[in-house]
């Protein structure tokens, strides 16, 4: 996504020096689409005014990546997922494709073979595809209908299975780092990094259902061990980001880690005889908050939701701090599409439009045929790269809904505007849910010292 260009030091020796090459194939360039959507939800960019985009001599790649979860429910639909991710890896403008949680259907058991056929499908991808796992993929295994197995074996086993090396699924992977390439965090595989142009990704292991904590006696070493490690990936990828001048970062999660409401804490709550039931994602909320903090820049939450959105997804920035001051550059989409075996959600990154980043919803062509995995063709100078069929037309939901902007985080030393009722404010903002915003005037650059 290309964001307003960062002023540090590293930063002016980039056009001193040719840009980085891209790190997949795909979405170098996205012109002549055919089949543009009728539903866009347009992001402004804060504070760069056009004039000094075109004066930039290393302009960002234009790419696209798409987004699911929830597919597949029953086995009946294994069909369908793969008709799906057909649809998906016939775009040839799509760099990769994240598959953000719940592999399986609630009532669906556990087993190793249920596992190898949803990896042999998702393996089918002509796209790059990143895994997320979610809640019924190993925290909810326990259950009788799920065959009672032990949730973090279910885990360990997925981690053996979906994230056995550095690369992606898919026919052409890309390279990932991961989180257990450092000694102590060695289990957690399945949290990931990787860039693309000057945006940074990161895959997180938050599934929904309180984050697999348990309100049984005794240590939840399970949910205690995985806060560690998530709190430090995030840490990490803060740092990465910043010291890498990336002007984004975006995490893919299936749990929602944001409260309906906040409510500040009391100072003698303890007192009480009532109890409320512990917040498993408080950690989360603090590590993300730091996040913000350290890198400044836009920070973007992409996860499922489990209930229905009018228009399939929502965009707010719910993320506030312990004091309640809202993270003004801290934006959320949240999507629950209408037909998950249908639908996938699209997110179109283009420097060279007024609103650089949209999010749409596409449709499976009807009557398109399921085509079996092709051999990857030999390219030019020896690289590979699958035979992709044309492009059918693709639809889309109708309705036009504009993301309100965000800020970046404010600096520690400068002042920072706030309302009366302590709330750091936006320049604007929309109501929440998936209602019409407003185009802010855009995200400023960022000075960090050098």
């Amino acid at each position: 996504m290309s964001w307003p260009q960062r002023r540090t030091a590293n930063a002016e020796r980039r056009f001193t020096t040719p840009p980085r090459p891209f790190p997949h194939g795909r979405g170098v360039a996205i012109s002549g689409r055919r089949g543009l959507p009728a539903a866009l939800v347009c992001l402004a960019l804060f504070g760069l005014p056009l004039a000094a985009l075109a004066q930039d001599p290393s302009p960002s790649p234009r790419y696209s990546f798409a987004v699911v979860a929830n597919v597949v429910t029953e086995p009946g639909d294994e069909i369908t997922l793969q008709r799906l991710i057909d649809a998906i890896g016939r775009d040839p403008q799509l760099s990769f494709a994240v598959y953000d949680g719940n592999l399986k259907g609630p009532r669906e058991t556990c087993t190793d073979r249920l596992y190898d056929r949803r990896r042999a499908l998702l393996d089918a991808s002509r796209v790059p595809l990143v895994f997320v796992p979610g809640q019924r993929d190993w925290s909810t295994c326990g259950g009788s209908g799920a065959g009672g197995y032990d949730p973090v074996e279910r885990l360990d086993f997925l981690r053996q299975n979906f994230f056995t090396d550095t690369n992606s699924l898919g026919q052409s992977p890309l390279t990932l780092t991961r989180e257990s390439e450092v000694s102590r965090f060695r289990p957690y595989r399945e949290n990931t990094r990787w860039q693309l142009g000057d945006t940074v990704f990161i895959a997180l292991n938050a599934p929904d259902g309180n984050n697999h904590y348990l309100n049984a006696g005794g240590r939840n070493g399970e949910f205690e061990d995985r806060v560690i490690a998530n709190g430090f990936w995030l840490e990490h990828a803060a740092e990465f980001a910043r010291r890498r001048n990336a002007r984004a970062i975006v995490i893919f999660m299936q749990g929602n880690a944001m409260p309906e409401q906040y409510e500040h804490q009391e100072r003698f709550a303890w007192l009480r005889f009532r109890r409320t039931p512990r917040d498993g994602y408080t950690e989360l909320r603090r590590s993300l908050t730091k996040l913000a903090e350290t890198f400044r820049g836009p920070v973007i939450l992409v996860q499922p939701e489990t209930t229905k959105l009018a228009r399939g997804f929502t965009i707010d920035q719910p993320l506030r701090n312990e004091k309640g001051i809202r993270i003004a550059n801290v934006t959320r989409i949240a999507f629950s599409l209408h037909d998950p075996l249908t639908q996938w959600l699209q997110i179109d990154a283009d420097m060279a439009r007024r609103t650089p980043l949209r999010v749409s919803v596409h449709e499976v062509p009807k009557h398109l045929p399921l085509l079996p995995p092709q051999p990857p063709t030999l390219l030019q100078g020896g690289s590979s790269e699958p035979a992709l069929p044309e492009m059918p037309e693709i639809s889309s939901m109708p309705d036009v809904t504009e993301i309100p902007g965000m800020q970046q985080a404010p600096d520690a030393n400068g002042a920072s505007g706030t309302n009366q009722g302590g709330e750091i404010a936006p320049s604007g903002r929309a109501p929440g849910g998936a209602g019409a915003g407003t185009v802010m005037p855009s995200w400023p650059s960022q000075r960090v010292a050098p």
